[in-house]
């Protein structure tokens, strides 16, 4: 069956094939000039339309309207994944690469795979930037973003460090700056996050589980992360990840695999218990997040012959 590939699932690749090591691995080809998203893709590629998608979401409830893809300028004919809308902001950050099928090492050095937002003005989202968050011909492949105020969690594969690691970046004077190692224990396992307050939900194969990957919180008491607790109430033998949380704690969005894709689903917090959760939207549908007005945004890859071969992201909107 086809496997969702997301920004951590690329980064994990990266480890695997070693390209990351402490004495850096080669020059990129990064020119002085930032390259555009569309400069980068291949000429072959197709962008995709919902009437030539194969495999179309399915919404499954009413509080939405059908999914479509994100007007404005977010989408191309290269793969937009990972979608990230902080809490009481107008900006959305994502992972982007033009050509999904190539090897994570050509991703490092192609000058555009990595980090990018862009910002909701006029009533559209406008055309994303490049997030940088590493030094000038340094080597990075960087995602996995989760954004509160003026600070960035995000994991990489960089010059320096061997395999993947978690860092911190300060938005200071209009940019990302300051970024610093934050590794959490690795008995931890932590995988893709969202933080509010003391409370950090990550998703991880951690032993003790119900699955390959569960949904786990960590408590942070006087500034120390305790053990993980397994959110039992979310979680199945099936694969669950990427949870995100609304800025009020009282819902948690994830997404689990179902009939062989990934699908997203919500659970409602009452009395502060999670309760079991309901799908919201199925058929490679993965990574939700939502906006200052409750509208659900999510990754839908497209897949043909069993191969992915483009992502956009898509949005349901509230009624």
């Amino acid at each position: 069956m086809p496997i969702l590939r997301t920004a951590m699932g690329k980064l994990l690749l990266c480890l695997m094939l070693g390209i990351i090591v402490a004495s850096g691995c080669g020059e990129p080809n990064e020119p002085e000039q930032t390259l555009t998203r569309e400069e980068t893709i291949p000429d072959e590629a197709i962008k995709m339309l919902p009437e030539t998608d194969s495999y179309p979401p399915i919404l499954h409830s009413s509080e939405f309207g059908e999914p479509v893809p994100v007007p404005g300028l977010i989408n191309t004919a290269g793969a937009e994944d990972s979608p990230f809308i902080p809490a009481g902001s107008q900006q959305i950050y994502f992972f982007f690469t033009p050509d999904p099928s190539i090897p994570a090492e050509k991703q490092l050095l192609d000058g555009v795979t990595g980090i990018w937002v862009s910002n909701w003005q006029g009533g559209q989202w406008q055309e994303p930037e490049r997030v940088r968050l590493q030094d000038k011909g340094k080597l990075a492949l960087d995602g996995c973003t989760f954004v509160s105020g003026n600070l960035m969690y995000f994991c990489s594969a960089r010059e320096g460090y061997t395999g993947i690691h978690w860092f911190t970046a300060e938005f200071e004077d209009g940019k990302w700056q300051h970024w610093a190692n934050a590794d959490f224990p690795d008995e931890f396992e932590v995988g893709e996050l969202h933080i509010r307050g003391d409370e950090l939900y990550y998703h991880s194969s951690y032993a003790g589980g119900k699955g390959s990957n569960d949904i786990w919180m960590l408590k942070r008491v006087n500034g120390e992360w305790q053990n993980p607790v397994n959110i039992a109430a979310v979680n199945t033998a099936e694969n669950e990840g990427m949870p995100f949380l609304t800025s009020d704690g009282l819902e948690l969005w994830f997404h689990r695999f179902y009939q062989g894709a990934p699908a997203v689903f919500r659970s409602r917090r009452v009395n502060g218990e999670w309760q079991a959760p309901e799908m919201i939207v199925s058929k490679f549908a993965g990574e939700p997040t939502l906006d200052w007005q409750g509208n659900l945004y999510f990754v839908h890859h497209f897949y043909r012959d069993n191969k992915m071969i483009e992502a956009d992201i898509y949005v349901a909107y509230r009624k």
